[in-house]
């Protein structure tokens, strides 16, 4: 019997097994279909990724694909671009029965999260990275995924997530997540925190909401295991949040929001975080101090904390630190010693405070783990010590805009083992000469000494300097000739070298540099040629050669320059013609390479001693205020200053966005190719020997700000196409022997006279009307022939349409008023979006209230507000149509109008904020100018009230005349300026106008 009971027992496992086995195949078969199914139903299924996904294959074997006991178990097809909808991967992949972790970061999805009807998730999935993609929806969507219900990480960030009305009141019901990112999506609302919290977050230990607009309360304090919080760039504004005892919190971003308050109670019971980043808030009070004996970064940067660094900031936590940020804020005092036992802190940065007194060099030394000291916009005072060479181990070191003075040490890079990277002393009161043995920094990259008061010739070592990009020497008092040794810097990117005493002609090894982006050498006594192989340098971008003593030709090569966006070469002794091929790059350019440099761009007064439109500086590291040491060396009084970044993207297809060859000795005709220049913002030709005709190609040039052909021989007529340049904030042409009529129903009719005198034979607006025989052309015959059928209604209903204008103005003269106001302390502004440059009806506006970051391409030079195109108008009135007009009746006494009129007759200041006017008791001249203009539109005989053009005209004399800007410069009896506001501005392009 026991043979017998042996062979069905054997017999009887052989069948379990062969079940078993059928059993397995059969799930590995099933997985396998929904796999191919998956790439069936893809619309590109030929991805490298998909090419071994086969019928005939095992599952476990396909790219991306893991398994565990012949079941699939794990499917990454990160970057893989399925282009596909989400309900395909709901449908195939997510009901693989064994499943366990799913990533489709950045695959292109679409779609909504949304599983089919009947279908469930995998039991066993507890991973799903879905992010870097398009899905969309409503948040509330997540929660269909409840049925995933052993999930626990969900990455969801970088999608188009929003919030759609007002969400469930069930709140998210995956209650059971230990990670959650919704980062950069579009999820805005005050109730987003509490509603993924509603159901309980006993598990949750990461919650990221980084880049969203998020706004309203944040109260983790129920969420004891939290570890990992990033709320950081979203638009919370309460006092401060709630973190509960937040005793397991390791990780806390909150930075760039609104929070205000003193903060350091709400974290006081953190005690074991890391990581604390509460940069970009309001918070306020002195530097919180933390017990947390583990941290080893705090970035307290931007905020209001006030007073000294406390003495025991540096306590516990100090032996951990890596990272300690306290810039931006409102501290003074010094450094104390007690930062000498941070002895891992690898990034001190204190700079934009109002800390004072000596260089702290001996707390400083003790700091052996140091590789980036930022020290700068303080006001530090007195020599820089011998023994900043001990720091060897620091790569930065930014000691700029303070009030240090003296020499720069002679032994800094003495120590074979220094690791200098960086070195910024600019802005202080720097005096001697540069060291030659700054050589012994072989390590340098970026060097910059501009703003002091440096003497001596520019020491030809620093040519061994291999590694170095940025030479920077700005705006000293250095002399002798550019050495033909920095020609063997390969890798020098920027040499800025303006508003010094240099001689001699520019270094034909600077050929060697083709990494040369920004060349800059002017207001300097250099002389010679323009050397033709500067049209060699494959990435140069700005050139700026200005006031100085170069003389011969215009290289035709520079036109070679694929990458030229900024060239200046006036005042200098050049002669010869145009070369044509000097815009043949025009279509070509790219220079993305270049975004984020810090300049500030000053524009001239246009007085006869200040030649040139402006001036590009680069202005890193340089406070504001300290623009009047310009003055010393420049004879303008600039009339607008402006700063910014570059954020120039031509991919290419650019051409120059500035060009300045004013003030030389240029003769011959303009070259038509200058129309090529579709970018063009700033076209000066002014003050030369050019002759011949305007070419009907600059009418081209539709994004033109500044255009001045002054104070030349050209003659002939003003080409009709001159007339649909629209966004022209300052044009001058006088001083040729142009004849003919001034184009009409255009913009250059709102110009002053000023800008069309001394052309013997020009009439037309803005100038006496032309008498009969003058401007003879048939173009100007035929746009007579047009305007004489013009009827006596239409007429008045124009007329009318100027005083509604009139109105408009007040009301933004009013709407300023109360702008002004509110922003006195910010340069915040309105600007008209470039979008509405073509002045066709069908563009529209766009209105922000961010900081005023003009682009170079539309206010350049002018505060928007101030600043009414000509295509404004054009979009304002759609194209001057009749649905445009308003009835007359509008214009009676019983409006704004006639209020305005009765207070002008007893006390004009009534009409006016009291408040205002006690905060800026200049800003009533500004005022009645404009009140003056509108009163004048709305005169009760209308044979009195300007037409359009006169009442352009006005603003613009108002504007040119009053100073009004309040980022205008103010002249001291010193010749420096007085306090000096920037408006942010951006060097960049915007698309290529509508050509009509």
């Amino acid at each position: 019997m026991k043979p017998l009971f042996s062979l069905k027992s054997s017999l009887s496992l052989f069948f379990l097994l062969s079940i078993t086995s059928l059993s397995l195949q059969a799930s590995t078969n099933r997985d396998a279909q929904q796999l191919i199914s998956f790439k069936a139903s893809l619309p590109n299924p030929v991805t490298k990724v998909f090419q071994n996904w086969v019928s005939n294959q095992n599952p476990c074997d396909f790219s991306g694909v893991s398994c565990k006991a012949t079941r699939v178990s794990s499917i990454d097809l990160s970057f893989a671009h399925c282009n596909t909808d989400f309900h395909l991967v709901s449908t195939y992949l997510l009901t693989l029965d064994s499943l366990e972790t799913l990533s489709l970061k950045n695959t292109n999805l679409s779609g909504t999260i949304l599983l089919p009807a009947g279908s469930k998730c995998s039991p066993v999935l507890s991973s799903l990275d879905l992010s870097q993609n398009s899905i969309s929806g409503p948040l509330s969507d997540i929660s269909n995924l409840g049925s995933c219900t052993s999930l626990k990480y969900l990455n969801l960030s970088s999608n188009q997530l929003v919030i759609s009305g007002k969400q469930s009141g069930g709140g998210l019901k995956l209650s059971f997540l230990e990670v959650l990112d919704l980062s950069f999506n579009k999820i805005s609302g005050a109730n987003v925190v509490p509603w993924i919290l509603y159901n309980g977050c006993d598990e949750l230990k990461q919650l990221v909401l980084k880049e969203n607009k998020v706004t309203g309360d944040i109260n983790v304090s129920k969420c004891k295991n939290l570890e990992f919080l990033d709320v950081s760039s979203n638009n919370f504004s309460l006092s401060v949040p709630s973190f509960g005892d937040c005793l397991s919190l390791e990780y806390l971003d909150i930075s760039a929001n609104n929070f205000s308050g003193e903060i350091w109670r709400a974290i006081s019971g953190c005690e074991h975080l890391t990581f604390l980043n509460l940069s970009s808030n309001s918070f306020s009070g002195p530097v919180p101090v933390l017990s947390a004996s583990n941290l080893k970064y705090l970035l307290l940067a931007g905020n209001r904390f006030q007073g000294e660094i406390p003495l025991n900031l540096a306590g516990s936590s100090c032996p951990s630190l890596v990272k300690l940020d306290l810039s931006s804020n409102q501290l003074s005092g010094t450094i104390p010693s007690s930062f000498s036992s941070c002895s891992s802190l690898e990034s001190f940065d204190i700079s934009s405070n109002s800390f004072s007194g000596e260089l702290p060099i001996q707390t400083l030394l003790k700091l052996s783990s140091l590789k980036e000291l930022v020290l700068s916009f303080n006001f530090f005072t007195g020599a820089l010590p011998e023994s900043l060479s001990n720091l060897t181990t620091v790569e930065t070191l930014d000691l700029s805009s303070n009030n240090l003075s003296g020499p720069i040490p002679a032994n800094l890079c003495q120590d074979p083992r220094n690791s200098l990277k960086e070195l910024f002393l600019q802005n202080n009161l720097l005096t001697g000469f540069i060291p030659e043995t700054l050589s012994n920094c072989s390590h340098l990259v970026s060097l910059h000494l501009s703003f002091n008061y440096l003497t001596g010739t520019i020491p030809s070592s620093l040519g061994s300097l291999s590694k170095l990009k940025d030479l920077k020497l700005w705006l000293n008092q250095l002399h002798g000739e550019i050495p033909q040794e920095l020609g063997n810097i390969q890798t020098l990117e920027n040499l800025i070298l303006d508003f010094n005493d240099l001689t001699g002609t520019i270094p034909s090894s600077l050929s060697n540099c083709t990494n040369l982006n920004w060349i800059s050498l002017s207001n300097n006594h250099l002389s010679g040629e323009i050397p033709s192989w500067i049209g060699q340098l494959p990435i140069l971008a700005i050139l700026k050669l200005s006031n100085n003593s170069f003389y011969g030709r215009i290289p035709p090569e520079l036109g070679d320059c694929r990458s030229l966006i900024w060239l200046d070469l006036n005042t200098n002794y050049l002669n010869g013609s145009i070369p044509p091929a000097l815009f043949k790059q025009s279509g070509k350019i790219a220079v993305n390479f270049i975004a984020g440099k810090r300049y500030v761009y000053i524009k001239n007064d246009g007085s006869k001693e200040c030649h040139g439109a402006g001036n590009l500086l680069e202005f890193a590291g340089i406070r504001r205020e300290q623009l009047n040491r310009i003055s010393t060396r420049n004879p303008c009084n600039f009339t607008r200053v402006y700063g910014g970044h570059t954020q120039p993207t031509f991919n290419n297809n650019g051409s120059m966005m500035f060009l300045d060859i004013s003030y030389n000795m240029l003769s011959g005709s303009i070259p038509k190719e200058i129309g090529s220049m579709s970018y063009i913002y700033v076209l000066n030709l002014g003050h030369n020997n050019l002759s011949g005709a305007i070419p009907t190609e600059v009418g081209d040039l539709r994004g033109l700000n500044i255009l001045d052909l002054s104070n030349n021989r050209l003659e002939g007529l003003i080409p009709s196409s001159m007339g649909s340049l629209s966004l022209l904030s300052e044009v001058d042409l006088s001083n040729n022997h142009l004849t003919g009529m001034i184009p009409e129903m255009g913009q250059l009719e709102t110009f002053p006279p000023s800008k069309f005198m001394n052309n013997s034979g020009l009439c037309g607006l803005p100038l006496p009307k032309c008498v009969s025989g003058s401007g003879s052309s048939a173009d100007s015959q035929h746009q007579k022939s047009r305007r004489r059928p013009a009827s006596v209604a239409g007429s008045i209903a124009m007329g009318l349409l100027f005083s509604l204008f009139c109105i408009f103005g007040l009301v933004i003269v009013a709407i300023e008023m109360r702008k002004r106001k509110k922003k006195k302390d910010s340069t915040l502004d309105v600007y008209i979006d470039s979008r509405s440059h073509s002045g066709t009806a069908n563009t529209s506006w766009r209105l922000t209230g961010a900081r005023e970051a003009l682009s170079i391409n539309l206010a350049t030079f002018e505060k928007p507000l101030r600043k009414l195109t000509f295509a404004d108008l054009l979009e304002a009135t759609n194209g001057f149509h009749n649905d445009s007009l308003i009835d007359s009746a509008d214009f009676g006494d019983n409006n704004l109008v006639g209020w305005v009129k009765q207070h002008a007759k007893l006390k004009i200041s009534d009409v006016f904020d009291p408040e205002l006017m006690k905060e800026d008791p200049n800003v009533e001249i500004e005022l009645l100018q404009h009140l003056r203009v509108a009163c004048a539109c709305l005169d009760d005989r209308p044979w009195r009230r300007p037409t359009m053009i006169q009442v352009m005209a006005m603003f613009k004399e108002i504007q040119a005349g009053s100073g009004m800007d309040t980022q205008s410069t103010i002249a001291t009896d010193d010749g420096g300026f007085g306090t000096v506001e920037m408006v942010e501005m951006s060097i960049q392009e915007v698309p290529e106008l509508t050509k009509q």
